[in-house]
């Protein structure tokens, strides 16, 4: 089958009913002929096998044009479905990354208190003692209004994080499926999840890390800078371009597990919701009910998120904040306890944001009408082989 033909198969049914096309029994001989047996036990035995991408038989009627017979493909037939464009299309990916600028940056941008006060307990344990002490400790010295400090590089740089990072998963989930193909894309689920985000997230941290390196340095070194204009100049002329990049490597180690943990546990944990907790299926659901289901699934996600990715936080921090020093010296400096210093206010600080990012780039989806496949389903053709089917 051609490239396109595979990606309308993948693309069909956006949660709205049948996809509108019909699959043939030749169809399915081809399929059947580029898999071993050996697949039957892989797909039993793996721990990660689920669908990516749903396949079922249309209804619909075939048209005829000069007498032959045609086949509608999904990304024609998007707009018929009430979808502003095609799935995979350029303005869909246009607009997730709108989605992911709105759902990051906004977000992490509400909670700079906390982070900031998460910040100092992470550099400065001796004298921000608990979330509590930090709060307080700091709104004497510095005043309520000191509590803000840090948020335009915080919103600028998160901004751009989100979106490449949502922006790009998208453009990688379709990437990597062309390549493994729609059977292998659904046994395979989670490993693509996995593979798609940390792609992103390596492209969304470069463009993150210089705004993270003004921001750390202006919340943990009082006196140091104030603001953004004041932060960057200071910067570049006492460690060159180097100062807003010393700290990707540590960035990395921090946000690809954390978007990795991010993304597949949330594509999962939504399946699980749907398929044991919501009552009814998710095509029965109206907007606002599955908005709520991103909503806890993102909160769930983020807890997880929070845990994996704390102690390279911790290390990021303590880089950013002292000139000279490499990844490893802080690594043994903090040693095996100092790592999880700032854990709960990041879990709660981590938990809402993740939570709230997957419910506003859901809201975005909604409101621009781009495609929403619903949550995977097993394709006929690999129903067959696991004899699932008569």
């Amino acid at each position: 089958m051609s490239r396109e033909v595979i990606r309308s198969l993948r693309t069909a049914g956006s949660g709205r009913g049948e996809p509108p096309f019909q699959v043939t029994d030749s169809a399915r001989r081809h399929y059947a002929a580029m898999y071993p047996t050996s697949l039957t036990q892989l797909a039993r035995a793996n721990p990660f096998s689920a669908p990516l991408f749903s396949l079922h038989e249309a209804k619909e009627p075939a048209q005829s044009v000069h007498g032959q017979t045609t086949r509608r493909l999904a990304a024609a037939a998007a707009a018929d479905e009430g979808d502003s464009c095609a799935f995979g299309s350029q303005k869909y990916f246009v607009l997730c990354g709108f989605g992911g600028i709105l759902s990051c940056g906004t977000t992490h941008t509400a909670v700079v208190p906390l982070d900031l006060v998460k910040c100092r307990m992470q550099v400065n344990p001796d004298k921000y003692k608990s979330i509590g002490n930090g709060f307080s400790v700091t709104i004497r010295e510095d005043g309520v209004r000191g509590l803000a400090k840090g948020w335009a590089p915080t919103f600028i740089g998160y901004s751009m994080q989100g979106l490449c990072k949502f922006g790009f998963y998208e453009v990688f989930k379709i990437f990597y499926s062309d390549l493994l193909g729609e059977e292998n894309s659904y046994m395979w689920r989670t490993s693509l999840y996995l593979a798609a985000s940390a792609s992103a997230e390596f492209f969304a941290d470069i463009a993150l890390a210089p705004m993270e390196a003004v921001k750390v340095r202006i919340q943990t070194q009082p006196g140091y800078a104030n603001t953004l204009r004041q932060g960057v100049p200071k910067m570049y002329a006492e460690e060159g371009l180097w100062a807003f990049y010393k700290g990707v490597v540590p960035l990395w180690m921090r946000q690809i597990p954390y978007t990795m943990m991010k993304f597949a546990c949330f594509e999962r944990t939504v399946e699980m919701l749907y398929k044991y907790v919501v009552p009814k299926p998710r095509s029965e659901c109206s907007k606002p009910e599955q908005l709520v289901v991103t909503f806890v699934a993102g909160y769930i996600a983020g807890v997880f998120c929070a845990i994996v990715s704390h102690p390279a936080d911790s290390v990021v921090s303590v880089l950013n904040k002292e000139k000279g020093s490499t990844a490893l010296q802080v690594l043994k400096r903090l040693g095996p306890k100092g790592v999880w210093k700032g854990l709960i206010a990041r879990i709660i600080m981590i938990g809402t944001l993740t939570a709230l990012q997957w419910f506003i780039y859901d809201s975005v989806k909604v409101y621009f009408r781009l495609p929403r496949p619903p949550p995977p389903e097993m394709p006929e053709s690999l129903k067959k082989k696991l004899g699932l089917t008569e």
